[in-house]
């Protein structure tokens, strides 16, 4: 009979497998071969969205079409890969697969299975169904699978994560599966493996059938009973874990180790790989390290060079257990080789360089314990080794070793300098459209200010027709961010190509023109941005947008020869002479800068007075534009407006479940005008009710934060209210990114309020290491400024971490960053904010503070009194609490 697409694809769209299996085997081979190209035809042009709609899946049907008449393996493979096919090959029915494979006697299925298995994913794999139906393919073929990262992972994920109920456990999976000899060993050796392993038996233990074993369990069970080789398994675990990974992909080789339990003859024939892990691994690494070379040293099978070696990188790891562990093994080893002491203690020496004091300590009171047995070379290489110690420490190694103590000094923090001018304008064209290209990947605010004035100033310069050559083709290339959908109505890329089709005389969309329209009027007459017949941000953003639109709008109309709010400062600010040229230029030559565009340089002014001179020139301007600037400048410019701090809570339904996000709480921040300026950009930023309960995720300003801070460079806590929920979601839900714009608010200026001393203090407490840096940076350029703040973000660090919204582990090493880097000072302030709340509250971390506030009280000479500090120092006991608690005592009183 002869093949005929409309048949197959009837078939094939009812899901009648047997039925297009049927239509294959009953045509001649040559039939078959010359129907290939119609097949490809056909499912190239098949709705690929009709599973969804008609609830049938024709894809394993036209994967049996195309296997019964592909003339080749390099014909097949692309077919098979196309996505309507690909998902569905878990519900190809094999045995027709198979069937019309031998009526075929093809000889191509193990080629078919390994093209296949080269496109497997190597990211997301969840079910491992892809590889049940290649290992099929492969099977049917007679070949073995190339051992691949896709390969490996989806065999390992069919078997750690099974589909069925009734399935034997995960050891017999594995005895039974014929690639275990093979592909066991990429486990091993491919990165990121064991990350598979930890997410399917403890991310997702719900989803395990309960007849499963966990991976370590039935590998060990395989080692146990013969069927995989021990000494090759152990191997494997020692190579996979020095060539390191993520703690979780390594927690279930870990556990295999464990599971195994080497002898002290296995450890033996690995002692150097587990002294490099000692050394250089993650600390639970180290610490099985640690813990079989403590065995070997008991059994005096431990090299004393290879301890002493592996010791110095050990002593100063942040683990303290570990150290301190280390520590004891040391003594322990001068006690059983007296004649070598002075290099063990020469080594126990090393711990001097650890950033903890008490870990200090304990090196420097062992050392003074057996300070008589030490030869005199290695006792003057200790002393000499203990001018790093830090605190009170140096004093008392002074009088142990007979040295003198050399005064620390506190590196002193350069004065700010204030941000830079503004990069040069774009001159022509061509660079306006590269920009925009960059624009549109990093919206950063001096970016935006720099093409909003180089594409007013260049349009005004009658140069339309070059900005027609060359903004259309960025246009296109960005329609997805330029050009306006229901999803970014309002959004400042947006009204910028509304902007650049209005440049270039293009004919412009008039439902985003009737919107910008719209907006425009309603800022200008109502003062708002938002709500009914605005698509605009209420918030700083919002300003940008409004601006870009008023650009949008008024372009053609208006020959407008330049921008007046373009600030001289990287920061936005706006020097009051400059604004004042561009306004006197525009009263000479007959023009008046746009609303929204001559309130947000008035916005952009310093505060304070400004010289008589520019006061003077700014009152004799006779045009309204003029006559604003002047009554600005004689009223004062922006009072800083009302921040209070307002508590928002999760919510919780009538039986006290959490709905949303589930935090103790976060801190916010209320704003309201001290008086009403007459901006009508004005009202509005000043003016903020936070939510109730607190946002999940929030990202106003997640991708542009130098824009809101541009808005008001020289009132900081305005955009810190704003922005307020951004900076928290670091620290209470682990976000990353939104630490860019705490240094952008410390380079600008204003009292330091409620809102941005607690999201520097959440920042603090960040988990990306690159937020907490920028916490660094902030603190830096605001100790170098003058108006305090340090008391403040100590205050605010104290409440946030009672209650565990800031991890103060987490904060610790920031704080200690911003005191080597010249901030000691105000860390001190910091410190002695914070310590109060935290010592009467008997936090957790109040002993690392008490430790990081005697190193800087030490730094700086402080004298001071902290309230609680005595009653901690003289509690009975030896808690560590008050061991840090006299120990700064004595260096604040000595």
């Amino acid at each position: 009979m002869s093949l005929d697409w409309e048949t197959v694809d009837r078939r094939a769209r009812s899901g009648d497998q047997p039925g297009v299996a049927r239509l294959i085997l009953e045509a001649t081979e040559a039939e078959r071969l010359a129907f290939a190209k119609t097949v490809e035809a056909g499912v190239k042009g098949a709705d690929p969205e009709l599973r969804w709609r008609a609830h049938v899946d024709p894809g394993p049907s036209y994967a049996l079409a195309v296997l019964g008449t592909a003339p080749s393996a390099a014909r097949a493979a692309p077919m098979f890969l196309r996505r309507q096919l690909r998902d569905s090959w878990p519900q190809i029915q094999f045995a027709r697969f198979r069937q019309i494979a031998e009526a075929r006697r093809l000889d191509w299925l193990g080629d078919l299975g390994e093209r296949l298995c080269a496109r497997l994913p190597v990211r997301d794999v969840w079910t491992g169904d892809e590889w049940a139906f290649i290992a099929q393919v492969l099977q049917a073929g007679g070949a073995q699978p190339p051992v691949t990262e896709g390969v490996v992972r989806g065999w390992l994920t069919r078997l750690i994560r099974p589909r069925g109920q009734r399935i034997p456990p995960l050891s017999m999976r594995l005895r039974d599966d014929p690639h275990l000899d093979l592909l066991l060993p990429g486990v091993f050796e491919i990165d990121g493996m064991g990350a598979d392993i930890y997410n399917a038996t403890w991310g997702a233990g719900s989803a395990l059938p309960k007849s499963g074993i966990r991976f370590h369990d039935a590998v060990a069970a395989l080692v146990a009973e013969g069927r995989l080789e021990r000494k090759t398994i152990l191997a494997a675990i020692m190579d996979r874990l020095a060539r390191g990974d993520k703690p979780n992909a390594l927690r279930p080789f870990v556990l295999l180790h464990d599971e195994l339990a080497p002898t002290v003859d296995e450890i033996a024939a690995h002692a150097l790989d587990y002294a490099r892990l000692l050394a250089e691994g993650p600390g639970p690494i180290a610490t099985v390290a640690q813990r079989a070379l403590r065995a070997l040293d008991d059994t005096g099978r431990l090299d004393l060079d290879t301890l002493l070696e592996t010791s110095v990188p050990a002593l100063l790891r942040k683990e303290k257990t570990l150290v301190k562990a280390q520590i004891s093994a040391l003594e322990k080893a001068a006690k059983r080789e007296p004649e070598r002491a002075g290099e063990v203690f020469e080594t126990i020496a090393a711990a001097f360089g650890h950033p903890a004091l008490d870990i200090q300590e304990r090196a420097l009171d062992l050392i003074t314990k057996h300070l008589a047995a030490l030869p005199t070379d290695s006792l003057a290489r200790i002393a000499d080794a203990s001018t790093v110690l830090a605190g009170d420490l140096p004093a008392r190694a002074a009088a142990v070793f007979g040295t003198t103590v050399l005064a620390e000094v506190a590196p002193e923090l350069p004065p700010y300098a204030g941000p830079a001018p503004m990069p040069a304008p774009i001159a022509g064209a061509a660079e306006l459209a590269e920009e925009i290209s960059v624009l549109v990947h990093e919206e950063t605010g001096i970016r935006w200010e720099q093409v909003l004035a180089a594409l007013v100033a260049l349009h005004a310069d009658g140069r339309r027709d070059e900005l027609a050559a060359v903004l259309p083709p960025v246009l296109d290339r960005y329609s997805g961010d330029l050009a306006e959908y229901s999803w970014n109505q309002g959004a400042a890329l947006a009204c910028l190509g509304a902007a650049m089709t209005a440049a270039t005389g293009l004919p412009r969309d008039h439902d985003t023109h009737q919107r910008l329209y719209s907006a425009v009027r309603i800022a200008w007459q109502e003062g708002r941005r938002g709500g009914t017949g605005s698509d605009l941000s209420d918030g700083p953003d919002g300003v940008l947008a409004l601006r870009v639109a008023e650009i949008a709008v008024h372009l053609n109309g208006s020959m407008m020869p330049m921008l007046v709010a373009t600030p001289t400062h990287v920061n936005g600010s706006l020097d009051p002479e400059v604004l004042l040229d561009r306004l006197t230029r525009a009263e000479a030559e007959g023009w008046q800068p746009w609303s929204f565009d001559l309130e947000q340089a008035l916005l952009r002014l310093p505060r304070g007075p400004v010289s008589t001179e520019v006061t003077a020139r700014a009152a004799a301007l006779t045009s309204p534009a003029g006559r604003q600037f002047a009554q600005w400048l004689a009223g004062g410019g922006l009072p800083d407006p009302v921040s209070e701090l307002f508590v928002q809570r999760p919510a919780r339904n009538q039986h006290g479940f959490v709905w949303g996000l589930d935090i103790p709480r976060r801190m916010a921040a209320t704003l309201r005008p001290s008086r009403d300026g007459g901006l009508r950009l004005e009202r509005q930023l000043l003016t903020l009710d936070p939510p109730k309960h607190p946002v999940w995720a929030p990202d106003r300003f997640e991708d542009r934060p130098g824009v809101p801070a541009m808005v008001l460079p020289h009132h900081r806590e305005v955009t810190a209210a704003w922005a307020i929920g951004e900076l928290a979601a670091l620290a209470d839900q682990d976000q990353r990114g939104n630490g860019r714009l705490l240094p952008l608010l410390a380079e600008c200026t204003g009292p330091v309020g409620p809102a941005l001393a607690y999201g520097t203090a959440y920042t603090f407490g960040a988990k990306q290491e690159a937020d907490r840096a920028a916490a660094v940076d902030a603190f830096l350029v605001l100790a170098a400024g003058t108006e305090p703040f340090a008391g403040a973000v100590g205050a605010a660090l104290a409440d946030l971490a009672s209650d565990g919204s800031v991890k103060l582990n987490r904060a610790l090493p920031a704080l200690t960053d911003a005191h080597r880097s010249g901030a000691s000072a105000a860390i001190w302030e910091l410190l002695t904010a914070a310590l109060p709340p935290l010592l009467a509250a008997g936090h957790r971390a109040a002993p690392d503070l008490l430790e990081h506030a005697t190193q800087v009280a030490v730094a700086i000479s402080a004298r001071a009194e902290i309230p609680g500090l005595a009653e901690a120092a003289a509690r009975p006991g030896s808690s560590r609490l008050t061991q840090e608690a006299k120990r700064l005592q004595s260096a604040l009183t000595t």
